[in-house]
């Protein structure tokens, strides 16, 4: 979920009572008997993201430990059901002709172009112009911000995907190959980040998807390990998020990336969810 659908963005509210609402979306949330999409799954979710999305001044850390706990509940199944979303999508384009030039069909289509059109600005600014090679991790059945870059942005770079579920990549491989020429500079992994190691050096971009490490231990596991195995002065763009957007998604700020070297850090405050982290490996 790249964005909120909807950018008609509420009026803040007070941080106690933002805090009771998103407590009873977890709570409906929690007692749904399936997270695929439906008439009460979505709704429930875009109430939640547009709730979430003001620039609210909200600091995680300094939550009761109660609403920690739900929070790292609620990111799960915000994760559950946004993989779920696109694998009915992915399988539906899959079923119509040409799927590469119907992707707007998807209900986030236009947020995703918008969120790829940043990180590609964001990347251009600190002289990451036309990397060769770039890894996705995370990629999930609709790769659409691998697509986005590599037809809007990123035209002669070759990407590899990175997904856990075989099953995942394997619907996406289908909407790529629809296209010989740009099935060419698309390829798709399955396997677990933590287990690729030389091959991540191969790569003078590497993506880490949002939803990739849910929890703090697990993100900061990911990143230590791509750091370790990437290539020197490589660059690595993480995904995160702000106020009471870390609801929906994991936190990851400067003082985590001691061992990079800050590039940049943009935090939006429309409808964009997600903030962009640009850190390099150091060349020693």
């Amino acid at each position: 979920m790249a964005s909120l659908q909807n950018s008609d963005i509420e009026s803040q509210i007070p941080t106690e009572l933002l805090i009771a609402r998103v407590m009873q979306f977890h709570a409906s949330i929690s007692k749904l008997e399936s997270l695929k999409p439906s008439k009460q799954v979505n709704s429930l979710f875009t109430q939640l993201v547009k709730l979430c999305t003001p620039p609210y001044s909200i600091d995680i850390k300094d939550l009761p430990q109660e609403v920690q706990e739900m929070r790292e509940s609620l990111i799960v199944l915000c994760g559950r059901a946004e993989g779920l979303l696109e694998l009915e999508f992915a399988t539906f384009l899959n079923k119509i002709p040409q799927p590469l030039n119907n992707l707007n069909l998807f209900p986030y289509y236009g947020n995703y172009v918008k969120l790829a059109s940043l990180e590609y600005r964001i990347l251009k600014e600190n002289g990451v112009v036309q990397p060769k090679k770039v890894a996705f991790v995370g990629s999930g059945p609709m790769p659409l911000t691998s697509i986005v870059m590599a037809k809007n942005h990123l035209k002669a770079t070759h990407f590899d995907n990175f997904d856990i579920d075989e099953a995942a990549n394997n619907v996406a491989r289908r909407i790529v190959a629809t296209d010989f020429e740009f099935e060419k500079r698309m390829k798709f992994l399955t396997g677990d980040i933590l287990q690729v190691k030389e091959k991540l050096g191969e790569y003078d971009c590497i993506f880490l998807a949002a939803l990739v490490g849910m929890s703090k231990e697990d993100k900061m596991k990911i990143i230590r390990h791509i750091r370790k195995y990437m290539k020197d002065g490589g660059i690595l763009l993480v995904r995160s998020a702000k106020g009471a957007r870390a609801f929906l998604y994991p936190v990851v700020e400067r003082h985590d990336l001691l061992d990079f070297e800050v590039l940049s850090i943009f935090h939006p405050i429309d409808e964009v969810i997600n903030s962009v982290i640009l850190v390099r490996k150091p060349v020693f």
